[in-house]
């Protein structure tokens, strides 16, 4: 049985990957034209991949006993493209720094498997983190 503050954790995580699903595919129903066209495809496919992260967490807190949230947690969407990206930046920051914390707490209570899980998110949101950072330059 996982710790309370492990399914906390895994509750604000899924808050979270539900926040940016939902940020990044207003976003990218926002951006249209020359100046959003990179960063419209990408805004969804990131959002898509998001949803999935939310799922995962839900249904392996749910088998841990636990309750998954249905509440997002505060959504950023910004009033232009440069915005819309720094606040996605912070939102990966956030989620990095976030799973960094998780796993080590599941691995310390022996659920290997939240730290596998964790692990995987962790590696795309790091992949998030790169193309964002690398689209707020162009």
């Amino acid at each position: 049985m996982a710790s309370k503050k492990l399914m906390d954790m895994m509750n604000r995580a899924i808050a979270r990957e539900l926040q940016v699903s939902i940020q990044y595919v207003w976003q990218h129903a926002q951006w249209v034209g020359v100046h959003g066209y990179a960063v419209h495809d990408e805004l969804k496919k990131i959002g898509i991949v998001e949803m999935k992260h939310a799922e995962k967490i839900a249904e392996r807190l749910f088998y841990l006993g636990g309750i998954p949230t249905t509440k997002p947690d505060p959504i950023s969407v910004g009033t232009s493209l440069k915005e819309m990206l720094e606040n996605d930046i912070k939102a990966e920051d956030e989620a990095i720094k976030m799973y960094k914390e998780i796993i080590p707490l599941a691995e310390k209570e022996g659920d290997l498997t939240t730290a596998h899980i964790f692990i995987e998110i962790l590696m795309q949101e790091e992949e998030h983190q790169r193309t964002f950072t690398g689209l707020n330059k162009k």
